[in-house]
């Protein structure tokens, strides 16, 4: 289908573009920018007058729930939230039941997903067995069957000679490992952030030293092996000193942080809500300002969902006894802005330093030739409406899960039409 989009205003931090532009599309993909090609005649044409046309979100974490957690989400409802949230290729890391450890599973995976025609999805494989931290993936097996990378999601390796081995092999191949710096002993058990609000509430703490001995042993590793290493949930302002430095080095290191954290506090777990129980834990006002300083400076590569959708059963309970996590696909675009909006001496803009974030940034970091519309590009767009208000809700989620943090909040920016592949996948009906 040849497809025009005319009147919108384009933003594509990844081409330096932030101007009024129409897009031209044929057969999934950018074929003009501003100009059409010759001859080019348009099946259907989409009026964007009044929106911001921009590359499809890319999120870094995703967790779909399938293989085994059905009954907090599925593949569908899951992947019409990304759409609704203008995300067009997201990152699913591997601890489903059974755990994404055998080429199989994930073929399985990918062969869904392709069937739904809605997402990209790119999964990450196990980096161990059963996420056990003892034997090796065949990396080398789940790479070719569709893996862009290996993590051990939220459980960290006991065993530092197995992450050692697994990061050899890993640079020998060129694959990169997925890591949250959580140190295994420090904070076990903890539910909150080591401080006065979780001493005042009679909460377990983790502390901040748990992120940055973690950090420090992966930097030795990475030192020692070479092995590329992306950094999941960066949670603490010591964490984001430590990866400043680390970089400067020239250390072969990306990052990622999660949007709840670049605007919550330990505070916000208010009288007990369970909305805010995430892990990482919430963080102090001092931790959440560096963390935004450090997305402002490039530290941080990129901003994440860590869409962690969990049923009533699990969340509706007291704040020590409920499932960590909180649904975030359809709310990732309006907090990256609202960072964005709130932060001072956004360079190229606050708009488009926000959707680089979300867009080109976290492509570079999976190594994929997303989050950008120039010509010969594939065609995933994000249609939104930049002055829209909107009211979190959760009976307007698409997500199945509907426990979130910002329950209540107003925010702005409504995603009006998702484009992947060159077809319109989602359009919000107006009245």
């Amino acid at each position: 289908m040849k497809l025009h989009i005319q009147h919108g205003h384009l933003i594509d931090p990844a081409n330096g573009v932030d101007a009024p532009h129409d897009i031209y599309i044929d057969a999934g993909i950018v074929v003009g920018v501003g100009e059409p090609p010759r001859g080019f005649v348009a099946d259907r044409t989409i009026d964007a007058s009044g929106l911001v046309v921009a590359p499809g979100l890319v999120d870094l974490s995703a967790r779909l729930r399938e293989p085994g957690y059905e009954y907090k989400a599925t593949l569908e409802s899951e992947l019409q939230a990304a759409l609704q949230g203008g995300v067009t290729s997201l990152v699913c890391p591997p601890d489903t039941d059974p755990v994404l450890d055998e080429p199989g599973l994930v073929e399985m995976l990918k062969h869904r997903a392709r069937n739904l025609n809605q997402t990209h999805v790119y999964p990450l494989g196990a980096l161990t067995m059963g996420l056990k931290g003892e034997a090796l993936t065949e990396m080398a097996e789940l790479t070719e069957a569709g893996c862009i990378g290996f993590s051990q999601a939220d459980i960290p390796v006991l065993d530092t000679n197995v992450l050692l081995r697994a990061l050899q092999y890993a640079q020998t191949f060129g694959y990169t490992v997925w890591l949250r710096p959580q140190d295994p002993h420090l904070g076990l058990g903890g539910i909150a952030h080591s401080g006065p609000i979780a001493s005042r509430l009679g909460l377990s703490g983790v502390p901040v030293m748990a992120e940055t001995i973690a950090l420090q042993t992966i930097f030795e590793l990475v030192r020692s092996t070479g092995a590329r290493v992306h950094l999941c949930r960066l949670s603490s302002a010591a964490g984001v000193a430590l990866v400043r430095a680390a970089k400067k080095e020239g250390l072969p290191l990306s990052c990622d942080v999660g949007a709840h954290h670049i605007h919550l506090t330990d505070h916000d777990i208010g009288f007990f809500d369970s909305n805010a129980r995430l892990s990482p834990p919430l963080r102090s006002q001092r931790d959440r300002d560096a963390l935004r300083a450090g997305l402002l400076d490039g530290t941080i590569d990129a901003i994440c969902s860590d869409h962690t959708p969990v049923d009533d059963d699990e969340k509706l309970l007291p704040f020590g006894e409920a499932s960590p996590g909180a649904t975030g696909l359809e709310l990732l675009l309006s907090l990256a802005l609202k960072w964005a909006d709130e932060v001072a001496d956004a360079k190229a803009g606050p708009m488009s330093c926000a959707l680089a974030k979300v867009t080109c940034d976290a492509a570079r970091v999976i190594g994929l030739p997303a989050g950008q519309l120039g010509i010969g590009s594939a065609a995933d767009l994000c249609l939104f409406d930049p002055g829209a208000r909107w009211t979190v809700e959760a009976s307007a989620l698409a997500s199945q899960g509907k426990h979130t943090p910002f329950l209540g909040y107003e925010l702005r920016a409504r995603v009006m039409a998702t484009i992947v592949g060159g077809r319109v996948a989602w359009q919000r009906m107006v009245a």
